[in-house]
């Protein structure tokens, strides 16, 4: 009987010829080789599936799917996981490539805190004492502190127990906000691996939805009222003075976040924001000024 491999390596693919060759080598030459890479076109229209299959075809680890009709970015992410027959899962977008050692510091570091129930690169302070296990209730702390800004990583940064993604029933499928919130629900439920910064390349090109952060000021606005609304569920593991004291901040920032639009954006997109924050402007001025608790 076939041997499940440790990791499963999920590429979600959606006209990515320029990028897909490089992305597929990087994992073939990477130094960890008990892996699936699991490669699932979403009807892409360029060479994308053929360029899978010419890699598959030499090397029996690749697995090449393809829907039958177009998913999206986050169900396709879903649909990848389904396929997985690993201990773990990581996702590594088309466009972007593995280091040499990446799965090896990320496997290491899940099996030296097997407690953990997903792990996460921080590109901040405290790397000599890395991996470390953060509880529910540091991890949000950590992140709200800005001591380790863990949610804000993107999948390429993350690597699951397969059993952990799909007990929450993986990503939602929010527009952009998707990983940003799957790392609030995992870190909520399960203690988080924290990792020293994350040896793989993340391209930034136009052609990616992220590019809606830099152009679109409602696509990070989302961010902090999701933020907000985690914090305000059921789900929120911090005790009732840190919520309290963290909350206070987020609406602070997003008051503020609104009033600087007037002077950054249009005024279309400062209603968008006020719109989307549910506030009236009485509100908005309000806590733009409030008084810090510490």
């Amino acid at each position: 009987m076939e041997q499940n491999p440790c990791i499963s390596i999920l590429t979600t693919v959606y006209n990515r010829e320029k990028y897909l060759g490089d992305c597929i080598q990087s994992v073939l030459d990477g130094h960890f080789q008990d892996f699936e890479l699991i490669i699932v076109d979403d009807q892409s229209t360029d060479r994308s599936l053929e360029i899978a299959h010419e890699f598959a075809a030499k090397d029996a680890r690749i697995r090449v799917y393809r829907n039958d009709e177009n998913l999206g970015d986050y169900p396709n992410r879903n649909k990848a996981a389904s396929y997985a027959r690993g201990k773990y899962i990581k996702y590594l977008d088309a466009d972007d490539m593995h280091g040499r050692f990446m799965v090896d510091i990320m496997v290491d570091a899940m099996e030296t805190q097997p407690e953990a129930g997903y792990g996460l690169f921080d590109y901040g302070e405290h790397k000599p004492l890395f991996p470390i296990l953060l509880q529910p209730h540091e991890a949000f702390e950590a992140h709200y502190s800005g001591k380790h800004r863990i949610f804000s990583r993107s999948p390429l940064n993350a690597i699951m127990k397969k059993e952990v993604f799909d007990a929450v029933g993986g990503f939602s499928g929010k527009q952009h906000l998707g990983d940003f919130e799957l790392w609030h629900v995992l870190s909520s439920k399960h203690p988080t691996c924290v990792m020293s910064a994350g040896p793989g390349l993340w391209r930034k090109h136009n052609d990616q939805q992220s590019n809606d952060n830099r152009t679109d000021p409602l696509v990070p606005f989302k961010y902090q009222q999701l933020s907000l609304n985690f914090l305000a569920g059921a789900g929120n593991p911090l005790d009732e003075m840190s919520s309290e004291r963290i909350t206070q901040a987020l609406l602070k920032n997003q008051a503020r976040t609104i009033l600087y639009s007037f002077k950054r954006n249009s005024i279309r997109d400062t209603f968008r924001l006020k719109k989307a924050s549910g506030l009236s402007w009485r509100e908005i001025v309000r806590n733009a000024f409030s008084r810090q608790i510490v």
